[in-house]
């Protein structure tokens, strides 16, 4: 399929091809993936995150280090490097972890692991010795990386599965207070500060985490975040008893949902990432209290934020492909490949199906939401990857 620019939007990289009337998009790159190799990839592995990215329209996605072996040496990053010089179908670039272990107590060799990864992160936990996310700081500043941080003070979890609000007290659930996250957003926008590092927040939930990078960004810290669809599009009064619906951070209330959609409108939130994070059905079918914290959302992001947003009149395309592909490559670093692009017939009204999704993982609190928009290639350096497509409503 010859594609060329015609009607091209304000030099967007956003047109529609001659032949065909489809959109073409500029590649996708997803700054918060997990695809669990090495160490655990019953659940996924690079090969199959790379093809439920590119299903997506993402060519390029930065992996976390929450791995066996962790990412905090150069030999234990090189068996992930491996992997990915083997069997990546779009552009992979992995994190390093901040601790050993990611355990929290001693920091990892970030001097020889900078040239290799794309930033510095413990996902899945947040380092909570302030004096060693501190030095952290001081030193991935030197080396010229982020920290890009999953902000949770541990004493304040209690044990918790969902959110703290009326849901969680209706059904006898233990919540996760919304301080477990801004407080330690708190004080790690005031290290930023400290050190002159630069520092990201990884998928924000609250209308508080909102409000502290927004004031930080006034006071001119170098400080930015993301969140992920999820959030924007559900509360928590959308639960239902299935582990679907069980992340991490929980879906908030109503007001949160609000305020992260005014962040983005105003440019507090930079960066929409999936935290695509797949587990075996096994792990997820245990309901909200015991099911592994984690949904997929490689395959859905797209389509539900254009549907929701653009279509809803929130957005504009332009805006949300900044969201999904410029804006989270100069915040990292990450260059686009020349002819790097993903093709939308933007017309395609369907229901989502987990069962024809490429990931391993099915989990998604989006099955059977109607959206707009099928992948139907991507383009990812010389690769062409062409998907097969259902019949739409």
């Amino acid at each position: 399929m010859a594609i060329k620019p015609q009607t091209n939007r304000a030099n967007t990289g956003i047109w529609e091809t001659t032949d065909s009337g489809l959109t073409v998009l500029p590649g996708f790159c997803d700054v918060h993936v997990h695809f669990r190799e090495p160490g655990f990839s019953y659940k996924e592995t690079i090969a199959t995150g790379t093809a439920a990215a590119s299903h997506g329209g993402y060519t390029d996605v930065c992996t976390m280090p929450n791995l066996a072996p962790v990412p905090d040496s150069l030999s234990h990053l090189q068996q992930q490097l491996d992997i990915i010089e083997q069997t990546a179908s779009v552009g992979v670039h992995p994190y390093g972890a901040i601790t050993v272990g990611e355990k929290g107590e001693q920091i990892a060799d970030l001097e020889a692991l900078a040239p290799y990864v794309c930033a510095f992160s413990d996902d899945g936990r947040g380092v909570q010795d302030p004096g060693l996310m501190k030095e952290a700081m001081q030193r991935a500043k030197a080396l010229g990386r982020l920290i890009v941080a999953h902000c949770e003070v541990n004493e304040l979890l209690r044990g918790g599965c969902i959110h703290d609000g009326d849901y969680a007290k209706s059904h006898g659930y233990a919540g996760i207070c919304s301080e477990s996250e801004w407080r330690q957003v708190e004080r790690d926008i005031d290290l930023a500060y400290q050190t002159g590092c630069g520092y990201h927040v990884c998928h924000i939930s609250t209308k508080e985490s909102a409000e502290l990078v927004r004031q930080g960004k006034k006071s001119g810290i170098d400080v930015s975040c993301e969140t992920a669809p999820h959030y924007l599009l559900m509360d928590d009064s959308m639960l239902r008893e299935d582990g679907w619906f069980k992340m991490n951070p929980p879906v908030r209330g109503k007001a949160d949902r609000e305020a992260l959609l005014e962040a983005v409108c105003d440019g507090t939130i930079e960066i929409l990432a999936t935290d695509h994070a797949p587990h075996s059905a096994e792990e997820k079918a245990k309901g909200l209290e015991k099911s592994a914290f984690g949904i997929v959302g490689l395959e859905t992001a797209f389509p539900l934020l254009y549907t929701h947003l653009v279509r809803g009149g929130i957005l504009t395309l332009e805006q949300l492909c900044a969201l999904l592909a410029d804006n989270p490559r100069k915040r990292f670093g990450i260059p686009t490949r020349e002819g790097d692009c993903s093709l939308w017939d933007l017309n395609a009204k369907y229901a989502i199906d987990p069962d024809i999704f490429l990931s391993k993982g099915r989990a998604t609190p989006f099955a059977g939401w109607k959206v707009y928009g099928k992948c139907m290639e991507t383009h990812c350096g010389e690769r062409i990857l062409r998907f097969a497509q259902d019949d739409t409503d």
